[in-house]
């Protein structure tokens, strides 16, 4: 008893050192770091022929660059000896192309391709390594671009000589408020505009049902008759879900009650210390299927459509899969809103998930009792740094000019956190080990199969999703037994989704494959998917509205004594 007692202190002594070191590498383990500099240093060393290559590489880019300096000396840079990659913004100003910032821009991104080609097919060094190294050479050069500094970024200078500095003076303003309302947790400027429940929101509805986890909102029918199946909106656990019910004009929620849909939606409680102990089990039952029971007492005739965005839709796929194994047909149709049932291709989030990073987020969380919510947008903000944070960081701090903020920007400062025992189990069971998709994962002590999802299924994917790779969305086509509409959406993870009809410049593509037919991969959907141009939202409305049994009378949400009216409590918990 003694030497077990020793061991557990033993351990927590190792917990108590990461979880302090954390606050030093933003949760970022250095141990990982290390792992993967190690395994591609040293197989660099040790391979000859490619340090030659990377010489040969080096002096051919250095001939480039001279002899496109040597055009430009004459008048004659264009075109450039190197393009940007087309995601990259920072030298799209056509004075980037006049010397001397040309010669500047593009010695940068011959270096940055240099090194993009130097931490990449290193032999022997594991694709995970690879891959985590040339993230952090990038975001490493990323900082010493020439558009970051006040005397290489032409578009900055001309502003500073057009206005006398006041470019200058406006941005170090911008950077003082901004820090001041960072150290009193206000959240960005512009976020007192937006009050949830007063101009975001605001779709008529009453929380129906609530439990420790979840409050459950039933809206208000808008049209005459309806449809007979009730739609159940399962949002990520990492959001408020009120990304789908913004302002009147974007809201998601709206457009579905308009169009005649009893919509249901889950807010999640935004979890403290004492909710360390909460699992995924506790999620799936408190959560959808919960909200599941509770809508069958209200409506026993009738299935529900199912819902789920982001982690919403994974769990609605575990729910899924769960209630087809237990022989429970609650489900009419199942529709994954940039959801993953498969996490092998879960893109550059899986760069901060390997056994040494989620150990040390374990030991972080553990001494917290959560992730805390600064520590999950960190990592988002670097997948896309130079959108979120050096672009920014230019804009404000150094032309001066301040965005108003959008209400999805001001949805997105409404950070929430994590227990610790649902992120790691969520870390370990589903990120890293993919046991969903492998057919390991369990459920009340039993194997789910997604083959068992036999119903429709709708998947939606974001041509520019970081956090879920459309390709990883599309494999709900090859691993569930269903008919699967699969559509994707032009846009990012969250504005890709939030697409309303009515001038809305964005396009997507859709097909459905029948069960049975000859599997398309990503890039063969992608050749022979129809492109139409504006919202999906219409399209994926018509499914829904086809998946349903008929019209009936309106439903009014019942109001139990006690519970407040849309958007309720739990979404307005700090």
């Amino acid at each position: 008893m003694a030497t077990e007692m020793q061991s557990r202190s033993l351990i927590a002594l190792d917990r108590m050192c990461h979880a302090w070191q954390s606050r030093f590498t933003s949760g970022i383990s250095p141990a990982a770091v290390a792992l993967a500099f190690s395994d591609w240093s040293l197989h660099l060393i040790n391979a000859p022929g490619k340090q030659m290559e990377l010489m040969v590489r080096g002096e051919q880019k250095v001939r480039r660059l001279a002899a496109h300096f040597a055009l430009c000396m004459q008048g004659k840079g264009d075109p450039p000896c190197i393009d940007p990659q087309a995601q990259d913004r920072r030298f799209r100003d056509p004075e980037w192309a006049q010397p001397p910032y040309a010669f500047v821009s593009q010695a940068f991104l011959l270096y940055q391709q240099w090194w993009q080609s130097a931490t990449n097919e290193v032999r022997g060094v594991t694709v995970h390594h690879e891959q985590v190294v040339s993230f952090i050479v990038r975001q490493l050069l990323d900082i010493f671009s020439p558009s970051n500094s006040l005397f290489t970024n032409p578009v900055v200078l001309r502003r500073t000589l057009e206005t006398g500095g006041r470019n200058l003076y406006q941005g170090l303003q911008h950077m003082l408020e901004d820090w001041e309302r960072d150290l009193m947790d206000r959240g960005p400027v512009g976020l007192e505009d937006y009050v949830v429940g007063g101009n975001i929101a605001v779709t008529p509805g009453k929380v129906v049902f609530r439990n420790h986890l979840i409050e459950l909102i039933q809206y208000e029918p808008s049209t005459a008759s309806v449809h007979a199946e009730p739609v159940l909106i399962v949002p990520a656990w990492i959001m408020k879900y009120y990304i789908l019910d913004l302002s009147p004009h974007n809201s998601l929620v709206k457009f579905l009650v308009d169009h005649g849909h009893t919509v249901f939606i889950v807010s999640w409680r935004n979890p403290t210390e004492e909710d360390r102990d909460l699992g995924i089990r506790d999620y799936l039952d408190m959560g959808p299927l919960s909200a599941m029971e509770y809508i069958r007492s209200l409506i026993p005739e009738h299935q529900i459509q199912g819902i789920g965005y982001c982690l919403g839709g994974t769990l609605m796929g575990i729910a899924a899969a769960a209630l087809a194994r237990d022989g429970k047909d609650w489900l009419r149709s199942l529709t994954l809103l940039t959801g993953q049932v498969d996490f092998s291709e879960a893109g550059e989030l899986k760069l901060f998930v390997d056994p040494a990073q989620v150990a040390f987020l374990e030991d972080l969380m553990w001494e917290q009792g959560y992730l805390a919510n600064d520590q999950m947008a960190g990592a988002f903000q670097l997948l896309r740094s130079n959108d979120l944070i050096w672009s920014r960081m230019v804009q404000e701090y150094l032309l001066g000019e301040r965005a108003p903020l959008s209400d999805l920007m001001a949805w997105n400062a409404d950070t929430t956190r994590m227990p610790f025992r649902m992120h790691s189990e969520y870390l370990r069971h589903l990120l890293l080990d993919n046991e969903l998709a492998l057919g390991r994962y369990t459920v009340n002590g039993r194997l789910v199969s997604l083959p068992s999802i036999r119903i429709p299924t709708f998947a939606v994917g974001a041509e520019r999703d970081h956090v879920a790779p459309w390709r990883s969305v599309y494999k709900a086509d090859l691993l569930t037994d269903a008919d699967v509409t699969f559509l994707l959406a032009s846009g990012g993870h969250n504005a890709g989704i939030v697409s309303p009809p009515g001038g809305y410049k964005g396009y997507y593509r859709t097909r459905t494959s029948l069960h049975g037919e000859h599997y398309l991969a990503p890039d063969e959907w992608l050749e022979v998917a129809k492109r139409e141009t504006g919202s999906w939202w219409p399209a994926w409305e018509s499914w829904l509205a086809e998946k349903a049994s008929g019209q009936v009378p309106p439903r009014q949400p019942r109001h139990p004594e006690g519970l407040p009216s849309a958007p309720g409590h739990y979404v307005l918990m700090p």
